[in-house]
C-alpha cells in the first residue's frame, strides 16, 4: 500500500528537517497585515526579505493566494497553517523563497445570496491589475509572469480562474483548489501556464468540475489533476497547497 501524502510529508519533516532553523540556515518567515488598493491583506514574507530589499537586487516571485466564501484574508494563516508549511518546506529545500499575498478577495455579506452575488459580479477580476501594480510598487516582488502565481480555494478558486481569464498570460502558475467552475470556459492566453486542479472525491463541487475537465481534455489543454479523498475541507486544501508550492518558479 502506498504511503499517504501526509505520511510522506511527516517523514520529510522528521528526517530532512529535523534540524533547528539556525542549523539549516533557514529561519521562519513572518506574516504582516496590510491594505493594498483598499483591500485588507495578510502578506507572508520570507526570512531573507529585508536583506534582499536592502540589497536592491533579485526580486522575489509572488503567489496570490485567495480564500473561499465567508472567509477573510487570514484564513490561510489561521486555518491553512501556511506559515508552518512554508517554513517546513523551505527548510527541506522543497520550495523557493517567495512572497505570498493573501487578500480579502470576497468581503463577507450577511447571507449566502449576497455573498455569492458580490463574489461573482466581476469587480474583483476587474480591479486585479491595479491590485498587482500596487503590490509590486509596495513589495520587493517581480512583475514578470514567470514569477507570478495565483491560486485559491472554493470561491477563491473561482476568482483564480476569472482573474487569469481577465488577465491572460500574466501568470506562469494557476491552481484551483475545490473550485467553483462555471461556463463559459477559456484558457486563451494561458496555454503555457502550469495549470493545477485539486478536488476531493466527496466534495459537493466535484460533479460541477467534471464538464470543465472534459472541456480541457477535448481542447488538448495540458493540466495536472489531483483527486483526494474527502470533501470541502481545510485538510484537503492544505494538502493541495503543499503539492502545488514545490512546483512554483522552477
Amino acid at each position: 500500500m502506498k504511503k499517504s501524502f501526509w505520511a510522506i510529508i511527516a517523514v520529510i519533516l522528521l528526517v530532512s528537517c529535523g534540524k533547528k532553523a539556525d542549523e539549516t540556515g533557514v529561519s521562519v518567515g513572518s506574516v504582516v497585515r496590510d491594505t493594498i488598493q483598499g483591500v485588507p491583506c495578510c502578506v507572508y514574507l520570507p526570512n531573507a526579505y529585508a536583506e534582499r530589499v536592502q540589497s536592491g537586487v533579485e526580486l522575489f516571485p509572488v503567489l496570490y493566494l485567495q480564500h473561499g466564501m465567508f472567509g477573510c484574508e487570514d484564513d490561510w494563516t489561521t486555518q491553512g497553517n501556511l506559515l508552518h508549511w512554508m517554513d517546513s518546506l523551505l527548510q527541506c529545500g522543497a520550495v523557493k523563497e517567495m512572497v505570498i499575498i493573501m487578500p480579502d478577495n470576497c468581503p463577507s455579506r450577511p447571507n449566502y445570496e449576497e455573498e455569492r452575488d458580490n463574489a461573482m459580479d466581476g469587480h474583483w477580476e476587474g480591479g486585479f491589475a491595479q491590485f498587482m501594480a500596487e503590490t509590486e510598487s509596495r513589495y520587493h516582488v517581480s512583475n514578470q509572469p514567470s514569477q507570478r502565481a495565483i491560486a485559491g480555494l472554493s470561491m477563491g478558486g473561482y476568482h483564480t480562474r476569472q482573474v487569469s481569464q481577465h488577465l491572460p498570460g500574466q501568470f506562469g502558475y494557476i491552481a484551483l483548489f475545490s473550485a467553483l467552475v462555471t461556463p463559459p470556459y477559456s484558457l486563451e492566453g494561458n496555454e503555457k501556464a502550469l495549470y493545477w486542479i485539486g478536488m476531493g472525491k466527496e466534495d459537493f463541487l466535484y460533479e460541477q468540475l467534471q464538464p470543465y475537465r472534459q472541456w480541457l481534455e477535448a481542447n488538448h489543454y495540458e493540466y495536472t489533476y489531483y483527486e483526494s479523498p474527502g470533501g470541502h475541507t481545510w485538510p484537503n486544501w492544505q494538502d493541495y497547497l503543499c503539492r502545488f508550492l514545490p512546483k512554483l518558479f522552477k
